[in-house]
């Protein structure tokens, strides 16, 4: 007579999205001992990573926790406990044992020595698959078959049963790298609450003379601050460059305040920004040089020879200033210092470095698994939150991976897995 076998199975555990968030929760449970399929539908993963890199692989930042979270704006308190568990700090350590360096730059950014993205996902993903990692390639998710996982692929639609899943398919910006946000309508409906994905560190749009776009679309404007007021009348300001585009404004500064922007716009259909074009001088000063006796000289010379404003910057104020205020000493001084530009919309969400809105956070517990749903986890950018270029993104989806991966271990200890099928999902909006 056969005795029953005691054997335990071992656990199976569905990643799915090969990004930073995906990656990095794999890592976590392939050290754990536990068996890790990774699913991607582009031929190769990282590749957004690999894209955001090829300026300069900005990997986090340096500057200490609480300047840090505060990046996060209204969501820092839903990334603080990811950051608990995978620090900037550690992040730099984590890079280091990959075997690559990093340095801090002048402005606080901490880049690997060599500045690419490659290198660093090269030794990651050895190290994935001597700890057992396997990668399927090439295998869209496209929703649930009773309670497994079911795939589109080269050689027809396949079903995967996993006992736990981690969803890191990303937010909805750069759709031809694989972050598309076809997820959302899945998880929709399935009624689990995702807030719409919109714009984030991304270009507005303004309407521009044709004079100004056919001279200037493409020259950066720089050294110059700018400031927003939101709906709570408070003043939200940043100093840097960014660039006048054929459809109106983007860059670095632009991306710092899109946020303010973005939802100011939504709010009442339109948003008005001030570009102080000469931030190191006081009002006074620019006044004292504005009314200064100019003689014969004409008044654009007058004041590219007084306070430097030429090019651009001078376009900008022929643009943006009647001829009648132009003309007025007082009110072209107060121009220079808070030149008004209105913002009537965000550029297309495809063109964006990221993305706001996705799965909301009240819908996850503290290890990012899904209340209605024992077994299934969430991180990355489809998770609700935004924040700006500088490192802060790429911390937050490594972070939020760690602590899926960590949430699943903790599940599969102390939990039976359950079936339980996805139209159970009982997650209120």
């Amino acid at each position: 007579m056969t005795k029953p076998s005691n054997t335990v199975k071992a656990p199976k555990v569905a990643i799915i999205g090969g990004g930073p968030a995906g990656l990095m929760a794999a890592e976590t449970l392939s050290l754990a001992g536990i068996h890790v399929d990774l699913y991607d539908a582009m031929p190769t993963v990282g590749r957004k990573f690999l894209m955001a890199g090829k300026g300069g692989m900005n990997i986090t930042h340096s500057e200490a926790l609480t300047p840090f979270l505060s990046r996060y704006g209204a969501h820092q308190a839903h990334i603080a406990p990811l950051l608990d568990v995978m620090s900037p700090q550690a992040l730099r350590e984590w890079i280091h044992a990959l075997g690559i360096d990093t340095f801090v730059g002048s402005s606080g950014r901490v880049f690997p020595t060599d500045m690419k993205a490659a290198p660093l996902l090269r030794a990651w993903l050895h190290r994935l698959r001597e700890a057992g990692v396997h990668f399927h390639m090439r295998h869209r998710w496209i929703g649930w078959d009773n309670r497994n996982l079911k795939f589109s692929t080269p050689d027809g639609e396949l079903t995967f049963d996993a006992d736990a899943v981690v969803f890191a398919l990303g937010g909805g910006s750069w759709a031809r790298l694989g972050s598309d946000g076809a997820w959302v309508n899945l998880f929709s409906h399935l009624k689990i609450s995702v807030s719409p994905l919109k714009p984030a560190n991304c270009g507005f749009n303004t309407h521009w003379s044709e004079h100004l776009t056919s001279r200037f679309a493409g020259t950066p404007l720089k050294t110059i601050e700018i400031s927003i007021i939101d709906e709570h009348a408070q003043t939200h300001r940043k100093q840097g460059e960014c660039m006048v585009t054929a459809n109106g404004i983007e860059g670095g500064l632009i991306y710092a305040l899109s946020a303010n922007i973005r939802n100011t716009i939504d709010n009442y259909g339109e948003a008005t920004i001030f570009l102080d074009l000469l931030p190191d001088r006081s009002l006074e000063q620019v006044l004292a040089d504005v009314m200064h006796p100019r003689g014969s000289r004409s008044l654009s010379s007058h004041l590219q020879s007084r306070l430097g404003i030429k090019g651009i910057k001078a376009a900008l104020l022929r643009e943006l200033v009647s001829a009648q205020d132009y003309k007025n000493p007082t009110k072209l001084g107060n121009a220079i210092k808070a030149l008004p530009l209105k913002l009537t919309s965000t550029r297309p969400i495809d063109e964006a470095i990221s993305s706001a809105g996705g799965v909301n956070f009240e819908c996850l517990n503290e290890h990012l698994m899904i209340k209605a749903l024992p077994g299934v986890f969430c991180a990355g950018e489809m998770l609700d939150w935004e924040a700006p270029t500088g490192g802060y993104l790429l911390t937050a989806c490594f972070a939020s991976g760690r602590s899926a991966g960590l949430g699943v271990i903790d599940w599969l200890k102390t939990k039976e897995t359950r079936n339980k099928s996805p139209s159970e999902i009982k997650c209120a909006r």
